[in-house]
């Protein structure tokens, strides 16, 4: 007779790193010192916008190497059917703008964008990197470690691999602190999405540093935060899914003890997790859109010229080709569509507090490309040029016409410059006054920061304008 072999019980992980809040707390903390300290910074910037030659010209459609317009649809598309291509949409349904068509670029590619973290004498530095756009317009912006998409990391150009990929997927993959697939630009990108990630390396793991890449602590990047196209998109969207710092030092008072108490769940909000998420799903269920893809050749209102595709009215965007030349990329040269918006946009959020929690006036904003139709955005996201004054957004003038004492951010940001041209938006925080209540719009809601934060764990709920502006107070923490 055999005996019953008893299995070992099973190791259990915690479910949080309970210590990760007060490192990355120190992180913010450590502003001194550093790459910023005399100049350091803007001079090893400077040093690789030289490095590295980078021309963008505009082209006629024709005179773009490798892409074409399909006979059978008008679609813009690529000779190897990868990357991107540029079709129709046509949406119809309730709202305001109960139908519409439109150009869209479909990318059903996940790219990844990742940030390697790393710890140097006890404070965790962020491997950025200095790289260049052919849409930003200052062309050279801070990425994350990794920014790019499938057909780029598996090489479908045939130019050099991307560096420190290995971090990210593979056996050489570093802890995980986060991974959570995040959409784009609803208006302008089709049901696209990319996974972003930190991932911390042990400290052993050494780590070759390329020329355009940098160490920075969390602080540094924060500070960074304030100056206008420098901090770039995908940036932005992969700092605001980290784990909240937690706060160090004496309590602080008014506005940022406000924000600090937004992550403390025992202050309570105005409206429980589970009623938002209510509050939310319900709006999404309402929400009865029809969204199909059509062929470009068949969108009314728009048309096609040798230079550019354009709304008969001028308003929204056009799509427009590009010649690059790059020094710093993987491949020299190529030439490609671009997406140009019609001016700056604007995008706001309200704050205030209530029982000294900080609150945040939440849209729940419908784009014809998200997968579910509706996220949860800012207070104000528009391009003005596109209204009439008259039906320019609720609390548009509330925001733009707010007085400095009542504005706690405020800074220019580019979209992304790999696949739009110029595009740009103001992102303010304004703390709203005693006209506005915890009565709202049913379309609008108060969500105190740290639910904000606690929803960045999922994917598809925070739209990406939204997840700046929650990056842009981490800064301010």
């Amino acid at each position: 007779m055999t005996s019953a072999v008893r299995e070992a019980p099973p190791v259990l992980s915690p479910r949080e790193d309970t210590g990760l809040p007060a490192r990355l707390a120190v992180s913010a903390a450590a502003r001194e010192g550093g790459l910023l300290s005399g100049g350091g910074f803007d001079a090893w910037l400077a040093e690789r916008r030289r490095a590295h030659p980078f021309e963008v010209s505009r082209i006629p459609f024709a005179a773009m190497e490798g892409w074409h317009f399909a006979a059978e649809t008008g679609n813009l598309v690529h000779r190897s059917g990868r990357f991107f291509s540029v079709e129709g949409l046509h949406v119809s349904g309730t709202g305001p703008f109960p139908e519409w068509y439109q150009p869209i670029i479909k990318q059903p590619e996940v790219g990844i964008l990742g940030i390697a973290v790393k710890e140097f004498d006890g404070v965790l530095h962020f491997l950025m990197q200095a790289k260049m756009e052919p849409g930003n317009p200052n062309l050279l912006q801070l990425s994350p470690t990794v920014q790019a998409t499938r057909s780029n990391y598996t090489r479908v150009h045939k130019g050099a691999p991307v560096r420190y990929l290995e971090y990210f997927a593979g056996a050489q993959r570093g802890r995980v602190i986060a991974d959570v697939l995040q959409s784009e630009h609803g208006w302008w990108f089709y049901r696209k999405s990319n996974r972003n990630m930190v991932v911390e390396l042990d400290p052993s793991v050494d780590v070759p540093l390329h020329d355009d890449f940098r160490w920075l602590t969390l602080g540094e990047i924060n500070e960074l935060m304030s100056r206008d196209n420098l901090i770039n998109m995908d940036s932005r969207t992969v700092l605001s899914c980290l784990p909240p710092p937690s706060v160090l030092g004496v309590a602080q008072e008014g506005f940022r003890g406000a924000l600090a108490a937004s992550f403390d769940p025992a202050a309570g909000a105005v409206t429980s997790t589970p009623e938002v998420l209510s509050w939310f799903t319900g709006l999404r269920s309402d929400h009865d859109l029809e969204i199909a893809r059509v062929p470009l050749r068949d969108v009314p209102g728009w048309h096609r010229t040798k230079d550019e595709i354009v709304r008969d009215d001028g308003r929204h965007f056009r799509v427009v080709a590009v010649s690059v030349r790059a020094g710093s990329r993987e491949v020299g040269g190529w030439s490609q569509p671009l997406l140009e918006p019609n001016g700056r946009g604007v995008a706001a959020c309200v704050v205030k507090e209530f029982g000294g929690v900080l609150h945040m006036l939440l849209h729940a904003k419908v784009e014809g490309g998200f997968l579910n139709a509706v996220e949860l955005g800012p207070t104000v996201q528009c391009r003005p040029g596109n209204y009439d004054h008259a039906d320019r957004p609720l609390f548009y003038d509330y925001v733009t016409k707010a007085g400095p004492d009542r504005i706690r951010y405020d800074a220019v940001h580019s979209e992304e410059g790999g696949r739009f041209l110029n595009a740009e938006s103001r992102y303010l925080v304004v703390e709203g006054d005693e006209s506005l209540g915890r009565d709202v719009p049913a379309d609008y809601a108060w969500v105190a920061v740290g639910q904000l934060v606690e929803l960045l764990k999922h994917g598809q709920y925070v739209n990406m304008h939204a997840r700046t502006l929650v990056a842009c107070l981490n800064a301010m923490r």
